[in-house]
């Protein structure tokens, strides 16, 4: 048996599911041979729920703002850093906007976004 396609958005998920549920097969014996509209359905809510795996490069102007915050970070983030981070990591990984409620709320999260963005970051070598 090969590699399973990995999913390029909520359509594939879908397709994958009702295959494993069997739901496909219910399907396919309800509607007789007739075409039910699947495969547009499924192109559909790819397009409109896409998955993106893949950051895209940093601007000229966000390299420069990367590296300034990288050279005088510390443990603890002002708030301005905390949305700096925020609004970097929605934009280079298309992402929805995303903060925490206050400073000290979902450090994990943040750290998270923070190691994601130093990779993007170091693969430039300049």
């Amino acid at each position: 048996m090969g590699r399973k396609k990995r999913s390029t958005g909520l359509g594939d998920t879908i397709e994958k599911v009702t295959e494993a549920t069997g739901i496909k097969k219910f399907i396919e014996i309800f509607v007789d041979g007739k075409d039910c509209g699947c495969d547009e359905r499924q192109k559909l809510l790819n397009e409109l729920f896409p998955y993106r795996f893949k950051a895209r490069c940093l601007t000229e102007e966000e390299y420069k703002q990367w590296k300034e915050f990288r050279d005088i970070r510390s443990l603890k983030l002002n708030w301005n850093e905390v949305i700096f981070i925020c609004k970097l990591y929605a934009d280079v990984f298309s992402r929805q906007y995303w903060e925490p409620e206050c400073g000290g709320c979902n450090v994990k999260s943040i750290i998270d976004m923070i190691n994601k963005l130093d990779k993007v970051y170091e693969t430039y070598s300049r």
